[in-house]
């Protein structure tokens, strides 16, 4: 672990190698899980806010599970998560022609039809945002097995997490914060 910005980052996120392969997972993440994508606050006033724009990419059971459960649900520790389709995959998601699950929120915004790209947990994943009781923000690694096969391209394209996740990192926490990670990761290359 480093500390970035007072932030406390998992050394991982700088070393392992990671690049989302969608054409294998099949977009595995949004359907299996023990709750929804956790949600910032101010993202579930935009959940509703942007709704007419992203509802007509959603499927009619996601469309239910929305106007049945709300824009969020609360979790069993207490998070804002998204809502799901009987216990399992997010409301937001559809599946394409070929049979990749998607989100509804970044279809619409791909397309100019949201301002909203989807929620940041998301864009993030598998960095984790963790807040410890003393306020401090970590950044921590979430090991899943559905996603081995990003873990392999990654290692083939020779592209550690941090770099195939910038877009989502600038996103969260700024381009400065981004450079420090790069920074970080250039001293632990040295380092070793």
């Amino acid at each position: 672990m480093i500390e970035i910005e007072g932030k406390i980052v998992s050394t991982d996120i700088l070393t392992e190698p990671f690049a989302c392969d969608l054409s294998r997972c099949k977009g595995q993440c949004c359907i299996d899980g023990d709750s929804g994508a956790p949600l910032l606050l101010d993202e579930v006033d935009i959940l509703e806010e942007e709704y007419e724009n992203y509802k007509p990419y959603m499927t009619p059971e996601g469309i239910a599970a929305v106007e049945q459960q709300g824009f969020m649900v609360v979790d069993v520790e207490g998070d804002y998560t998204t809502p799901l389709v009987n216990g399992a995959e997010c409301a937001y998601t559809f599946r394409n022609e070929q049979g990749l699950t998607l989100c509804a929120i970044e279809a619409a915004y791909r397309d100019g039809k949201c301002s909203f790209q989807k929620p940041v947990s998301c864009h993030l994943y598998p960095i984790r945002e963790v807040q410890f009781s003393n306020g401090t923000v970590g950044l921590n690694y979430h090991r899943w097995d559905i996603c081995r096969c990003a873990c392999e391209l990654g290692r083939t394209l020779g592209v550690p997490m941090y770099k195939a996740l910038k877009e989502p990192i600038e996103r969260r926490y700024g381009e400065a914060f981004y450079s420090a990670l790069e920074s970080a990761a250039d001293l632990l290359k040295d380092y070793k």
